[in-house]
């Protein structure tokens, strides 16, 4: 069932927009999941001109969220109320030197094309990246991050527009940067950042990146439609181990699964449902908790409505059961 078009209910809402505007847009194709509900609107901006005007048009009350390549995201099955914003590669999509051993890159950059900017300009510390299947933006959001390096440490500027359509520029110490995780303002929508690396050989840049897809291509189910870390590593240990120690490697739900080879890694075997990937989430939590106490913190956003088969009570309701 879909949701009522916010283009008929917002009176002049398109008037001097650019870019696209979809109503009820299917959500399933820009997941990694490949499942979830609509979209009430989709609004893929020419621009930040374009967007700024955008969210200036639009009532504070309408819910706002900006979606990148979809890579860590469980879109639920009822879809998402309000305006999910996709920024496009043709106006969010470019990379420029920004000063010595800097560059400036759109959020709509794929992660793997920022490390292979780099590694062309002779930038090390970059490699990571190519071992993260998202965007930019997420990226900066989250604070994504492999093998031993996160995004804080590559940032040096970043530029966002908020809910009134009002540019920001904001450093490092403003983001309030964590283990997966930023405290900047949830309003914001990041449009581009500034990144610096350290002057280095092509050829050993290449070299690290050729050992990070080689890792990643052995530990990973790379090919298999997945949405990346199901859950956060818990601090003096990381989470597939107590993923598998609490036996759920392999465990499935309807057409969900904990991937054989990494058991963190959930995958959608064929026909999945965002019900059946969250309810295993939910059970793999459970059994955790209650085989080491551990409350696994989920990696992936999974936002939206339920479905019809109702709501999913974290750790299946056996948080305040368990010690």
């Amino acid at each position: 069932m879909g949701f009522p078009d916010l283009l008929e209910k917002i009176p002049g809402l398109r008037e001097g927009i650019r870019g696209r505007l979809t109503p009820n847009q299917p959500l399933a194709a820009v997941t990694w999941f490949r499942t979830g509900g609509p979209a009430q609107l989709m609004f893929q901006p020419a621009d930040e001109n374009d967007l700024s005007a955008f969210l200036a048009k639009l009532p504070k009350e309408v819910p706002v969220l900006p979606v990148g390549l979809g890579s860590n995201l469980l879109i639920r099955d009822g879809g998402l109320e309000g305006v999910v914003i996709r920024l496009s590669a043709k106006g969010f999509g470019s990379i420029e030197e920004a000063g010595q051993n800097r560059l400036r890159a759109g959020a709509a950059v794929p992660d793997k094309r920022l490390a292979e900017a780099a590694a062309k300009a002779g930038l090390g510390g970059f490699a990571f990246y190519t071992g993260i299947p998202g965007g930019l933006g997420g990226a900066l959001r989250m604070n994504a991050g492999a093998h031993g390096t996160e995004t804080c440490e590559r940032v040096v500027e970043l530029t966002a527009y908020d809910r009134d359509g009002k540019r920001h520029v904001l450093n490092n110490t403003d983001m309030g940067y964590a283990y997966r995780h930023s405290s900047a303002s949830k309003d914001l929508i990041f449009t581009s950042a500034v990144f610096e690396g350290a002057s280095s050989d092509e050829t050993a840049i290449r070299q690290e990146m050729a050992e990070v897809v080689a890792h990643r291509e052995k530990a990973q189910p790379i090919r298999e439609k997945t949405g990346g870390s199901t859950f956060k590593n818990p601090p003096g240990t990381s989470a597939w181990k107590v993923v598998d120690a609490a036996g759920c490697r392999g465990l499935t739900v309807g057409g969900a699964q904990m991937s054989e080879m990494h058991c963190n890694f959930m995958i959608n075997t064929g026909d999945a449902s965002g019900y059946d990937l969250e309810l295993l989430g939910e059970t793999v939590r459970a059994r955790v908790l209650e085989n080491s106490g551990i409350k696994l913190e989920w990696e992936i956003k999974r936002l939206g409505r339920f479905g019809v088969l109702g709501a999913i009570e974290p750790f299946l309701g056996l948080e305040g059961e368990a010690a």
